[in-house]
Parts: structure tokens; sequence; C-alpha cells
């Protein structure tokens, strides 16, 4: 099986897309993350569901998260709220790495093996021109390694 076989439409986000509404769309559909794009439309990097987090909840709770027991749960669901008007862009790291790639003929070791090298649940199949045919997640990749 190929690539372009296991590849599924994908849901992307822009740069300028407000950070309440990427939360809500990985939330919604269960994602691990959400592929980028830049301002062309091209995409070129992932924003993984763990950065979103990241972005929401206080600095002292990661550094030290027994704090964060101090915090009563109607307080803690509030957290994604305080994304504010941030966006996107704003929650990539300075130098967000590249999007893990495979062509269409990839067969499902080589993803597995990007997979892997990247540490990324998430790889994009693009076309030759760089156009965007879907993604393979981790889930949909072991449930076709254990099919076989």
């Amino acid at each position: 099986m190929k690539a372009r076989d296991l590849a599924a439409p994908y849901p992307t986000v822009r740069i300028d897309t407000p950070m309440v509404e990427a939360a809500r769309l990985l939330a919604g559909q269960d994602l691990p993350g959400l592929i980028v794009v830049n301002r062309q439309g091209e995409p070129f990097t992932v924003l993984p569901g763990t950065q979103v987090l990241r972005m929401a909840i206080p600095r002292y709770c990661q550094e030290d998260p027994t704090l964060a027991r101090v915090i009563d749960e109607a307080a803690a669901d509030l957290f994604l709220r305080h994304l504010g008007d941030r966006t996107v862009v704003e929650c990539l790291p300075e130098r967000p790495k590249a999007l893990p790639v495979v062509d269409p003929n990839a067969t499902v070791l080589e993803i597995a093996a990007v997979m892997a090298a990247t540490a990324t649940p998430l790889v994009a199949v693009l076309d030759d021109r760089g156009g965007l045919i879907g993604a393979i997640t981790l889930d949909a990749l072991l449930d076709r390694m254990f099919a076989a």
C-alpha cells in the first residue's frame, strides 16, 4: 500500500487563524495536530496539540505541575479561553520544524520511518508541485500495519 492510498483529507489552518479556532478544530476532530499553511496556502509545518496546551496553560504550572493541583476544576476548564486573540503564528516556535512529508508513492515503512525520525504523529502527502493530497496520522498508519 502506498501513501496515496492511506492519505485522507486533513484540515489545515493558516498562520493567521485564531488559536481558539485551531484548538476547537483539534478537539472537535480528535486530531494530533494541524497542518499549517503559509499566506500563499503552501503547507509548511505542523502545529502539535501539545503546543496549543503549552500556550494555554500558565507557565508556572508547566514549570511545576504540582502547582496545577491548587487550581480548581472550574478554573482549569477556562484556560483555553486565555488564548485570547493570539494567532497560530504566535504559537509556533521561532523556527518551526519542517513539515514531515512523503510523496504519493511512499511505502508504509517509509511513512513509519519519517514519523519516527521526526517524532511527529502526522505526515503530509504532497504531490510533485507541493500541493497537499492529504495526511496520514500515526493512528491510521498503525491500523494499516496491524491489519496486514
